[in-house]
């Protein structure tokens, strides 16, 4: 029903297995997605509204090519409804898909994404909040806007907010979808009505019913002193009475444990860093580099309100990719392109459709 979250009973959330593990050989080298969230600029700080959809700084990301060109690295640039339908962000990303110089998926907001039938709240911008069918339908328009504006079949997936779970995982494969990249590990949303992810890490999935699809998540883990027991203390450091102690910020300091994501926003490159270096250490050959489009331009997210946030934030990007590829020994990937190096391993069940990526 519009503006009601799900009624229905369903299993809860990643409490049951709703996908295996993508075992990585030991030898394999570390494989990097840049991976976009491309979307509207809006107050971070402000009540959603679906008329904050303005997409004026788009044509930034030209400053993002110019870093990953050096290093022969295709971003994923994950677009929303807004994005899709724009004719300058139209003309900016298919100028790039005709170059080969990037890979485009889709990424759903669903307060500015059609049909617009439920209520605009917090609870319902997470895309798995809604009637499964509302979340279909809402996932259908924008994969066709973006079939209709760039003539690209989208077959990577990032959910807005994170808003994934089984039911969406269901969408994925009924609309033709290879790849989802929405899951963050390590993560709890559920305070604000949203899903959590605290049971799961940074290792690629496998999922479906009658062919198979590949979850590529996010990279996001502990580092520190005590991060074999990184889930339940940062859980109790977390808790409101150690929020307020300044619990996590203490054990980042201390050196104990620190969670870190694999992002320039928010994160240092010595943080980023540490992270790739331990998440490879235990045997993760997949790293997922993301950030929003919107921070390409000062003022838009609380980690570029300068041009100096933006050139501190290129500059990161700029050196952990040359860590990554020199340092570490990885190589530039793209979710399509993971998936059909996996193909094979995944069996006779896995379709592997020709198309632009």
């Amino acid at each position: 029903m519009a503006g009601q979250r799900r009624t229905r009973q369903r299993e809860p959330r990643h409490e049951k297995p709703w996908a295996e593990p993508l075992p990585m050989p030991a030898s394999m080298r570390p494989l990097l997605f840049l991976v976009v969230d491309t979307e509207e600029e809006f107050d971070w700080n402000a009540t959603f509204s679906r008329q904050a959809a303005r997409v004026t700084c788009i044509r930034e990301v030209a400053r993002l090519q110019a870093v990953t060109a050096r290093y022969g690295v295709k971003p994923t640039y994950v677009i929303d409804y807004p994005i899709a339908t724009d004719p300058v962000a139209a003309g900016v990303f298919g100028a790039l898909v005709d170059a080969d110089a990037c890979t485009i998926g889709a990424h759903l907001h669903p307060w500015v994404n059609p049909p617009f039938v439920e209520t605009v709240c917090s609870a319902n911008s997470y895309g798995c909040n809604l009637d499964p069918g509302l979340e279909r339908r809402k996932i259908t328009a924008l994969k066709e806007a973006i079939g209709d504006r760039l003539g690209v079949d989208a077959r990577a997936y990032k959910a807005g907010r994170y808003g994934f779970d089984p039911a969406t995982a269901v969408t994925l494969e009924a609309l033709g979808f290879d790849v989802d990249l929405s899951v963050n590990p390590c993560m709890d949303f559920s305070a604000d009505g949203g899903p959590s992810f605290t049971t799961l890490d940074a290792r690629p999935l496998t999922f479906g019913g009658s062919r198979t699809l590949v979850e590529i998540p996010c990279s996001t883990g502990f580092v520190g002193m005590a991060r074999t027991a990184g889930r339940v203390l940062h859980g109790l450091a977390s808790t409101p009475v150690g929020t307020r102690m300044h619990l996590p910020g203490v054990l980042a300091r201390l050196g104990v444990l620190d969670k870190v994501m694999i992002s320039p926003e928010g994160f240092t490159f010595d943080e980023m860093r540490a992270l790739a270096s331990q998440l490879y250490a235990d045997g993760v050959r997949t790293f997922s580099l993301t950030l929003h489009s919107p921070s390409l331009a000062a003022g838009h997210t609380p980690y570029a309100a300068t041009a100096g946030d933006v050139d501190r934030l290129l500059g990161t990007i700029d050196r952990f990719l040359e860590f990554f590829l020199d340092t570490l020994g990885g190589v530039p990937s793209t979710p399509a392109g993971f998936y059909r190096q996996v193909s094979n391993v995944l069996g006779k069940r896995t379709k592997v459709r020709r198309g632009r990526d």
